[in-house]
């Protein structure tokens, strides 16, 4: 992996700020091969966000530098009145952008200092992305977000990635039969969803992606972080993955009161709530055997262990939302076959 050039980092700062760092700063960054510093300058701070080659597709640029699909999407969300961070300078050629600073404060991190508000926050979020989606619902021609969608193909990929990592890694292969069976309804459900009508997908809509800005009694805010992969999908995909978040533990009361908060945001009538809320099981399912076998596959693959202690987890989100599901045939014959995870 290439490394990053620390003259060109300080050279991307002085542009931007007038000053060359007194301190640059690691920080944790996600399972991807982007890595994040904190930038100290006699002006405050900065975000510096690397991408080696091959991290992020460039997008055509003609004669000028490539620019990255996070660009598109960070100004496309900007435009309509998203919360992000401010691009302060960009060098896409040596893999670096600088981005204003919202410091450490997580959804997730938040949530660990004032539990007390979790349930503003999360109704804040929630209330956001139904905001979003309106005003997103109309996408700028040859949008980088209309290049990709949650189609059959990619949706049924992830149910074969759950197989492959959850079960047959872990010594739960299925036999002939049960596989058989199991190919033929992840067929059906991928195409289930496929055919849902779409909209803008953030696609990682989750506590370490979000963050929470402003200060209690005065006023929060949710900015988006990491919106460098939306796409298209259903309405329900980013809800199902903030409110089944393995790493947080958010009880079904808990739950339903924030689809209202979305339905209500939303302007969806009673039966449309409905409808929602079945939706949302439904790609519940779907997500969470995928995250299954993701998490699997970062340690087999990645060689990183940590995210297996969210395996069960995002196995008990399913079973649950299997368990709502119950006059599905399909959703019947998907609860027997993974009760051997």
């Amino acid at each position: 992996m290439p490394e990053l050039d620390p003259d060109a980092l300080h050279r991307l700062v002085q542009r931007a700020t007038g000053h060359l760092p007194t301190s640059v700063v690691p920080l944790r960054g996600g399972v991807s091969g982007r890595r994040y510093l904190r930038v100290v300058t006699p002006a405050g701070t900065a975000v510096a966000m690397f991408a080696p080659s091959g991290a992020w597709d460039a997008t055509a640029g003609g004669a000028a530098p490539p620019r990255w699909p996070f660009l598109e999407v960070h100004a496309l969300l900007r435009e309509r009145g998203v919360r992000v961070p401010a691009l302060l300078a960009e060098d896409c050629e040596r893999g670096l952008l600088l981005l204003e600073d919202l410091g450490d404060r997580t959804l997730a991190a938040f949530l660990e200092r004032e539990p007390a508000l979790r349930a503003e926050v999360y109704s804040l979020a929630v209330r956001d992305l139904a905001r979003a989606q309106r005003a997103l619902a109309a996408l700028p021609r040859g949008s980088v977000v209309d290049a990709c969608a949650l189609d059959a193909t990619l949706l049924r990929w992830e149910l074969d990635h759950f197989r492959a990592w959850a079960l047959d890694a872990r010594g739960r292969r299925l036999d002939d039969d049960g596989r058989a069976e199991f190919d033929a309804v992840s067929e059906r459900l991928a195409r289930r969803i496929a055919a849902w009508p779409r909209g803008f997908v953030h696609r990682d809509y989750q506590g370490h992606n979000l963050m929470v800005v402003g200060a209690p009694g005065r006023g929060l805010e949710i900015a988006w972080l990491d919106f460098q992969d939306a796409l298209l999908g259903p309405r329900a995909y980013d809800l199902a993955t903030l409110l089944n978040d393995s790493a947080q533990d958010l009880d079904r009361p808990f739950v339903e009161a924030r689809l209202d908060d979305y339905a209500a945001a939303a302007s969806l009538d009673r039966r449309a709530r409905g409808a929602l809320g079945r939706e949302f099981d439904v790609v519940t399912v779907h997500r969470k055997l995928k995250d299954a076998g993701r998490f699997v596959f970062i340690d087999r693959v990645g060689g990183d262990p940590g995210y297996l202690r969210y395996v069960e987890p995002a196995l008990a989100r399913a079973r649950d939302a299997l368990a709502r599901l119950g006059d599905d045939e399909d959703m019947r014959a998907l609860a027997r076959l993974i009760a051997a995870a």
